[in-house]
C-alpha cells in the first residue's frame, strides 16, 4: 500500500512521524516538513497503534536532504536497503540537528529534564564527508562466498566490494588480504578489526581478519593507543571483542570523561572511583592516574575476555590500586570491598539497554558526589536520568558526540551531582 504524506517531526531509530487517517506512521529515509510518497511495510492491514513505512518518492524535499553518499544503504526503492547508514540521505549538519533534537526530546520526555544538548563532531569527519570512520566491520558470506550485507526485511544477501564507512586503513587491509575476492564458506561471519594508527610506526600485524571467530590474517590481540591529558596509554584488546569503533571516539570520549572527573575531584590528593561496565579499561587506566597521592579504582565488567585485557593493561603500567572484577554489575555492587565502598566519583558506560533502576539505586546508596554516565542510547540515558534525579542527583552537564555518522546513533556524556539545585 502506498500513500502520500507530510512528514511532521523526528522520531527514534532514524525514522520520522507522519499520519494516515489518524494512525501514526514511522517513516524511514524521511525528513520533517517533506511531502513524500511512502510504501507501508507488510502486513499493512494489521490492527496496531502504528505502522512503519519507507520513502519511495520525494515530492517536496527538505533543505537537509542530500543524495546518499552510499546509495546501497539508501531506500529500497532507490536500489538500497542494506542498512548500516539510516541517515545517509541527510546532510552532515542536518544529522547533527537530528541527533541534538532526539537527545533533548528524550531527556525531556523520559528524564523530566528540559535541556538543550550540544553535539560535537569528531575531528576529520567533516573533511571525510561522514565516511571512513569505522575501525571494525562485520559482514556475511553470500551463497557465492562473497562478502555481503543483508537487505532489510529479507534474507537476501547483497554482495559488496567495499565499505564506505570503514576507515581507509581497514580498506587497505581488506584489499591486501583478499577479502573482497570472496572464497568464503556461504553463511560465514566475516569480521575485520583494524586499529587506527596513532604513530608513524608500520602497522605490521596489528590488524585482524576473522571468519566465524577464527583468525585468518593478522593478530588475535590488537594494540590501541590513546593519548589522554597528554599521557599516551596503550591498550591490548581482543580482536573479536568490543572497542569503540569510531577511529577518534576513544580519544574524544576518554579526554572528556577525564576532564569531567578531574573537575569533580577539584585537586584532591587521593580519591576512590568506580568504573562500571569498564570493558578493556578505556577509562580505567587514565582514571587510575588522576591524583598525585593515590587513586583507588573499583572496575566492573561482565565480559571475561575484556577483563583479562584490562588486567593485562593495568599490569603493563604498574597500576596496582585497581580492583578489576568480572561479573554482573548489580550483583558485584552488592559486595563491594570496604576500601572501595564510598566512591567520590562513579563513571559508568552501560550497554544500549542502560544501567536500569537497581544499579542507579546502588550507586546512589554509595553516596558519590558525582556520577558520569556515558550512553550510546538516549532513551536509556533519559530513563536512568529520571531514576538518578529521583534519588537526589541533578544533571550538571551534558553533551553529545557524533561518533556514528550517517546513522541515527549518538553517544552522550552526562554529569550528575548530588544535592545540587
Amino acid at each position: 500500500m502506498e500513500a502520500e504524506v507530510r512528514i511532521e517531526r523526528y522520531a527514534d531509530q532514524g525514522r520520522c512521524v507522519a499520519h494516515i487517517d489518524g494512525r501514526v506512521v514511522f517513516v524511514r529515509f524521511a525528513l520533517p516538513g517533506e511531502l513524500v510518497r511512502i510504501v507501508l511495510d507488510e502486513p499493512h492491514d494489521r490492527d496496531e497503534r502504528f505502522w512503519t513505512a519507507e520513502v519511495v518518492e520525494v515530492i517536496e524535499a527538505s533543505e537537509d536532504r542530500v543524495s546518499p553518499a552510499w546509495p546501497l544503504a539508501g531506500p529500497l526503492a532507490m536500489g538500497g536497503g542494506v542498512g548500516g547508514a539510516d541517515l545517509v540521505h541527510v546532510s552532515l549538519s542536518g544529522q547533527l540537528r537530528w541527533k541534538a533534537v532526539t537527545v533533548s526530546e528524550q531527556m525531556s520526555r523520559l528524564g523530566h529534564v528540559d535541556v538543550t544538548v550540544p553535539i560535537e563532531r569528531m575531528d576529520g569527519d567533516e573533511a571525510l564527508g561522514g565516511l571512513h570512520w569505522r575501525t571494525r566491520i562485520e559482514m556475511i558470506a553470500d551463497d557465492e562466498g562473497r562478502p555481503s550485507m543483508r537487505r532489510r526485511g529479507s534474507h537476501t544477501r547483497v554482495p559488496i566490494d567495499t565499505m564506505p564507512l570503514a576507515t581507509n586503513g581497514l580498506l587497505d587491509v581488506a584489499a591486501a588480504t583478499g577479502v573482497w575476492g570472496g572464497g568464503f564458506t556461504p553463511g560465514a561471519q566475516i569480521r575485520l578489526s583494524v586499529p587506527e594508527p596513532r604513530t608513524d610506526a608500520p602497522r605490521g600485524d596489528n590488524y585482524a581478519v576473522l571468519v566465524d571467530g577464527d583468525l585468518t590474517h593478522g593478530s588475535p590481540t590488537l594494540s590501541e593507543q590513546v593519548t589522554v591529558a597528554g599521557i599516551t596509554f596503550t591498550y591490548e584488546v581482543d580482536a573479536n571483542g568490543f572497542w569503540q569503533i569510531h577511529r577518534q571516539a576513544p580519544v574524544g570520549l576518554a579526554n572528556h570523561v577525564i576532564d569531567l572527573t578531574r573537575g569533580e575531584l577539584d585537586g584532591a590528593d587521593c580519591a576512590v572511583i568506580w568504573d562500571l561496565y569498564s570493558g578493556s579499561g578505556l577509562f580505567t587506566l587514565p582514571l587510575a592516574t588522576l591524583t598525585t597521592d593515590r587513586t583507588r579504582v573499583f572496575s566492573v565488567e561482565g565480559g571475561r575476555t575484556a577483563v583479562k585485557s584490562q588486567q593485562r593493561n593495568l599490569r603493563a603500567l604498574g597500576l596496582n590500586d585497581v580492583d578489576a572484577r568480572c561479573g554482573d554489575v548489580a550483583r558485584t555492587l552488592a559486595h563491594v570491598p570496604a576500601n572501595f565502598a564510598r566512591p567520590d566519583v562513579v563513571v559508568l558506560d552501560p550497554p544500549r539497554a542502560g544501567a536500569h533502576a537497581k544499579v542507579c539505586r546502588q550507586i546512589a546508596e554509595a553516596g558519590p558526589r558525582s556520577v558520569i554516565y556515558i550512553a550510546c542510547d538516549p532513551t536509556s540515558l533519559a530513563r536512568d536520568t529520571g531514576t538518578l534525579t529521583s534519588l537526589g542527583y541533578t544533571l550538571a552537564d551534558i553533551r553529545a558526540y557524533d561518533i556514528y555518522p550517517m546513522t541515527h546513533h549518538v553517544e552522550t556524556v552526562a554529569l550528575f551531582r548530588k544535592g545540587e539545585a
